[in-house]
């Protein structure tokens, strides 16, 4: 009998609406063969869009996992900034992705320089802190903000029409070649972006749940020796 566990998508947000974006945008990927839940930390704020939102996040993300560890193949954290990644790779054995640091190494792969196209001016000082501490700087193009919070985000017209502004700004100005979402609120949006553009665009999610699931299938553990 196959591994019947599935991979836990958790958005350490409260809000349904990104939510359903994110199940909408991974739901490719269950044809590798692997159930994918996307489950909601009701506990959490309506959109995290300060260090001190992500930060409250980290209890309750680490409580939710705990509670359906023994059905889970795996993890991903569906917020840019990755809170609570390495406290949940300390709680579990299981692979644990963040997509922040699942996008970024993806878009390496897509191009030489990334661009990041942020919510707010805000968030750009936690994107930078992150990134500098995966040494990758040096690949970074710039990181610009729409001007929108997460619970801005459902006016599609007006939020894919900052996010191609900004994308522009980024791929002329800059000299991204390849272009992140920087929220997982913006799930959505990447293949209107990406044929706007006519560059390579990474939806976070896709990326960390496209980096999971061959994880489980090779047996890949943080911790050598255990399943």
């Amino acid at each position: 009998m196959g591994d019947e566990r599935s991979l836990y998508v958790i958005n350490p947000n409260a809000s349904e609406d990104v939510t359903l974006g994110i199940e909408d945008a991974v739901r490719p990927l269950e044809a590798f063969g692997r159930q994918i839940i996307c489950v909601t930390n009701s506990a959490g704020p309506k959109g995290i869009e300060t260090q001190a939102q992500a930060d409250m996040t980290i209890p309750q993300t680490l409580n939710l996992a705990a509670r359906v560890e023994d059905s889970a193949a795996g993890f991903v954290i569906a917020c840019f900034g990755d809170p609570g990644l390495h406290a949940l790779r300390d709680q579990t054995s299981k692979p644990v992705l963040g997509i922040q640091e699942s996008a970024v190494m993806t878009a390496m792969t897509l191009g030489q320089r990334f661009g990041i196209i942020a919510i707010l001016p805000g968030s750009i000082a936690r994107h930078l802190r992150s990134l500098g501490a995966m040494g990758v700087l040096d690949r970074l193009a710039g990181d610009r903000a729409i001007g929108l919070g997460v619970s801005d985000l459902n006016g599609a017209g007006s939020t894919l029409e900052r996010m191609t502004d900004v994308g522009r700004q980024l791929r002329d100005e800059d000299g991204a070649d390849v272009l992140i979402m920087g929220c997982a609120g913006m799930a959505r949006f990447r293949l209107p972006l990406e044929d706007a553009l006519g560059i390579p665009v990474v939806e976070p999610c896709q990326a960390a749940v496209a980096m999971a699931l061959p994880r489980v299938a090779l047996k890949q553990f943080h911790k050598v020796g255990e399943s």
